[in-house]
C-alpha cells in the first residue's frame, strides 16, 4: 500500500520532500501526493483523509487526538513571519476589510494575538493566490499573507504595516512556527515516518540539483531566485529537527492562544509528538 502524503505546492515542501516522493529514500514505502493550500490540508485532516500531512501549527489542537506530530519536515524558523500588507499610507487597521489566507492558520492566529487590542472591522477568507491583487485593487483594505509574498509584495505597490514575525520573535524570542508534519495514529509509525523524512531532508540539502526540476514544476510561475530564497528561508535548523527553542514555540503560541479563547486547550506539543 502506497503511503498517502499532502503538502503544498510551495518549494520548501518540494524541496524537502523530492527525495521520500521519489522513491530515493531506503526503506520508505511508495508514495501518493496530493498537493493543495494549507487551509485546504488543515480541514482534510481533520477527516483524517492522509496517512502524512503539512498542516498550520494553529490547527494542532483539533489534530493531536487522531494524529502524531512529527518533529522535522514542517516549516518553522526566524525572520519568515506573516506580513500585513496594505495600499498606501494607512497605519492602523481600524475600519479596515482585511483578507486572510484560512480561519486556522497560522499566520491567521498570529494576526488575531496582534490585533487583539485594535480588530479590525472585517475578515474575508480569500485564496492565497487573490490576496495581494485585492489589496492592490482595493477590494481590501488589508491582506495577510506569507511564503513568496515578502520577497514580491512592493511588485503589488504595497506596503507591509507589519511583520508578525519581528512582533513575535520580539515579544517573546522564540521562532515562529508556521507549518507542522503530522503522521495519522494506526496508520504509519512516526519513528519511521520521522526517520525518512529527515533522510529526505539531508538528501535535499546534499545536492540541491536533484530536486530542481520538480521544484520548479510545482513553483506557481516563481522565478527561480524567489524559489531559491524561498527555499533558504523556510528550510533551515528546524527542519531537521525542532529542537528545544521549535517545541517551546510550538507550545507559547498554543498556550498564548488558548489563553485568549481563541483555540480549545490542548496538552503540551512535546507530549503528543515522537522526539528523539
Amino acid at each position: 500500500m502506497a503511503l498517502s502524503l499532502a503538502i503544498s505546492p510551495c518549494p520548501n515542501d518540494t524541496f524537502v520532500f523530492d527525495a521520500l516522493v521519489h522513491g530515493r529514500v531506503p526503506g520508505a514505502p511508495a508514495v501518493e501526493v496530493t498537493y493543495a493550500d494549507v487551509d485546504v490540508t488543515n480541514t482534510a485532516a481533520e477527516r483524517g483523509a492522509f496517512d502524512l500531512v503539512k498542516v498550520s501549527y494553529a490547527a494542532l489542537p483539533w489534530l493531536l487526538a487522531d494524529y502524531h506530530l512529527l518533529p522535522c519536515g514542517g516549516a518553522l524558523g526566524r525572520g519568515c513571519g506573516p506580513l500585513v500588507l496594505t495600499r498606501g499610507d494607512r497605519t492602523d487597521l481600524s475600519g479596515a476589510t482585511v483578507a486572510v489566507p484560512g480561519e486556522r492558520t497560522t499566520a491567521y492566529l498570529l494576526f488575531r494575538l496582534w490585533a487583539a487590542g485594535q480588530p479590525p472591522a472585517r475578515i474575508e477568507v480569500v485564496p492565497f493566490h487573490e490576496i495581494m491583487p485585492g489589496v492592490a485593487a482595493g477590494r481590501y483594505d488589508a491582506g495577510l499573507v506569507i511564503h513568496e509574498a515578502r520577497f514580491t509584495y512592493p511588485r503589488h505597490g504595497l506596503t507591509a504595516l507589519v511583520d508578525l514575525g519581528e512582533w513575535w520573535e520580539g515579544d517573546t524570542g522564540l521562532p515562529i512556527p508556521l507549518g507542522a508534519i503530522l503522521a495519522r495514529k494506526g496508520a504509519v509509525d512516526p519513528v519511521e515516518a520521522a526517520g525518512w523524512i529527515r533522510e529526505s531532508v539531508r538528501q535535499a540539502w546534499a545536492d540541491p540539483e536533484a530536486s530542481r526540476e520538480y521544484v520548479l514544476a510545482h513553483a506557481q510561475e516563481m522565478e527561480p531566485d524567489v524559489v531559491d530564497r524561498h527555499i533558504g528561508l523556510y528550510v533551515n535548523e528546524f527542519t531537521a529537527d525542532l529542537g528545544e527553542a521549535g517545541f517551546a514555540a510550538v507550545e507559547a503560541l498554543l498556550g498564548r492562544a488558548a489563553d485568549a479563547g481563541l483555540v480549545p486547550q490542548t496538552s503540551s506539543s512535546r507530549a503528543t509528538a515522537w522526539t528523539s
